[in-house]
């Protein structure tokens, strides 16, 4: 069954623990589901260097600081539309990035999505693999940011496993460069081990002049 308002205290705890719970949840927009492969955790000011949230709020990540359970959606570089679930403990902030899946409704119309602009059809594990893509296919974009996905009838469904996935992964963090991406301290990235549809790993740039958090 979906979560519904009496599920808030879910999101209302630290990203790292609610992000690697949120793996085998399905999220659906109209006919497109994407069940959750690939997730990032990030937490908030003045605890994560490599979050939106670090120096604290601004227009662009106010949804960071506001209630649990809420989309959280900004603009990468531009083009693509990237989603997190807010999740932080009262009085902080932080949120967890969707960062891949595996389309499992609704494929034809994700793919119509993400051949737009494109030269050549996009794999079916690739319709949602990696933030942008999976922003692409669920049609999401910045109308979306602060979006309550447990008001009745939101405009995207979240849905839990029947049970959760049997082996799941971490390790650092896509593209945050500076101390956030330090392995050691911040292995806040969390997929399923062995499926197709998890992005694979890039390193921040070493020539980036200060931290860039790859999303929330």
């Amino acid at each position: 069954m979906s979560v519904t308002a009496a599920d808030r205290a879910f999101f209302g705890r630290d990203p790292v623990v609610v992000a690697p719970e949120l793996l085998g949840w399905v999220i659906r927009s109209g006919e497109v589901a994407v069940r959750l492969t690939e997730v990032e955790a990030y937490r908030g000011e003045g605890e994560d260097p490599g979050s939106h949230a670090h120096r604290g709020p601004t227009p662009r990540n106010g949804t960071m600081f506001g209630e649990p359970a809420r989309l959280y959606v900004y603009l990468s570089h531009g083009i693509h539309h990237c989603a997190n679930i807010v999740a932080h403990e009262g009085g902080t902030s932080g949120a967890v990035l969707l960062r891949a899946g595996e389309v499992i409704a609704g494929a034809g119309l994700a793919r119509e999505r993400r051949e737009r602009g494109r030269r050549s059809t996009p794999a079916e594990r690739d319709l949602a693999r990696g933030p942008g893509r999976l922003g692409q296919a669920l049609g999401l974009g910045l109308a979306h940011d602060g979006l309550d996905l447990l008001a009745e009838g939101a405009d995207l469904e979240l849905t839990p496993p029947p049970r959760p996935p049997s082996r799941v992964r971490t390790g650092p963090r896509v593209g945050v460069s500076g101390p956030g991406g330090d392995e050691a301290s911040y292995p806040w990235r969390f997929w399923i081990e062995a499926d197709p549809t998890v992005s694979p790993y890039r390193a921040a740039s070493r020539k980036a002049r200060s931290p860039r958090a790859a999303s929330g």
